[in-house]
């Protein structure tokens, strides 16, 4: 039983709300539930019941508060007087800029305040993983599996591919050709890519198609976010994570190209320096992400 799980359940209790003491504590809240539904399976006893304004303790909880309360709060206040590595310090985070501001940003922002820093790094895996092992960065979201000596990582959750465009080039293309032979019915598309290299369309193609893509490239932006906006734009097709071009493809701004049985997947790895044992501010940051991660599912 973790502090973190009693600290939540203390903030449930005091708020009468998972959605207050989620705020309260810098969680979503599916993790807020994931804490009490820990507790309540190793306790073998339900806390709260739902009303219909937030929740109400059991006697259970009630007494279970009346015992931790004073201690907790005298274990935070011992904490803060001490300035205890893991309540302080800043903590440097290295990721895409893509999903720095549609998922890190909004997930970690409430660890931040007095003494709590975070400092967002973008960049790809490529720049970003010698700066990790250099010691200048604590944590890096990679798209790639790190094989950089000094470096050390573990799966944190999968990204989903789709293949987009807007409706203008999508209307261009055969559909009858597409079904039967998709390579030849793209093959004229043009690709809006953030690299020469077109990383996540080839990795697209030849999991789908067999092949390299051998269509003309139109736009080369350093961007996804500056991609998505190319494809909706008109400017051609490219393969972007499902999350990012979800809103996109809900609006009608755009469309999928194609619907694979079993779309492709490429794992997003949380690294940190080997060897050299994090600090208790970065580990905190690691815990919270692999929280919200369980609560991202497939992305």
């Amino acid at each position: 039983m973790n502090l973190d799980v009693l600290q939540s359940f203390l903030e449930i209790y005091r708020r009468g709300s998972l959605t207050a003491a989620a705020a309260a504590r810098g969680l979503s809240q599916p993790a807020i539930s994931g804490h009490l539904r820990r507790l309540e399976q190793q306790l073998g006893e339900e806390l709260f019941r739902r009303t219909g304004h937030g929740v109400s303790p059991t006697g259970r909880a009630d007494r279970l508060a009346h015992r931790l309360g004073t201690h907790l709060d005298e274990v935070n206040a011992a904490l803060q007087e001490n300035g205890a590595e893991w309540a302080s310090g800043t903590v440097r985070i290295g990721a895409p800029g893509e999903i720095t501001a549609s998922r890190l940003v909004p997930g970690l922002s409430g660890l931040a305040g007095p003494g709590f820093q975070l400092r967002f790094v973008p960049g790809h895996p490529e720049a970003l993983l010698p700066e990790l092992a250099a010691g200048r960065l604590d944590l890096v979201l990679a798209s790639v599996r790190p094989r950089l000596p000094g470096v050390e990582a573990v799966p944190l959750i999968d990204e989903e591919f789709v293949l987009v465009a807007a409706p203008g080039v999508a209307r261009q293309v055969d559909q009858e050709l597409l079904a039967s032979s998709p390579l030849k019915a793209l093959a004229s598309v043009p690709l809006v890519a953030y690299s020469e290299e077109l990383p996540i369309i080839r990795r697209y193609w030849r999991s789908e198609f067999g092949q390299r893509p051998g269509n003309p490239v139109a736009l080369l932006v350093p961007d996804l976010r500056a991609v998505l906006a190319a494809v909706v734009a008109g400017a051609g097709a490219t393969v972007l994570p499902r999350y990012l071009a979800a809103p996109a493809v809900s609006s009608g701004q755009a469309e999928l190209l194609h619907e694979p049985v079993v779309a492709p997947l490429n794992t997003l790895y949380l690294a940190r320096q080997a060897g050299v044992p994090p600090t208790p501010a970065a580990s905190r940051v690691a815990r919270r992400l692999e929280e919200l991660a369980a609560t991202w599912g497939d992305l």
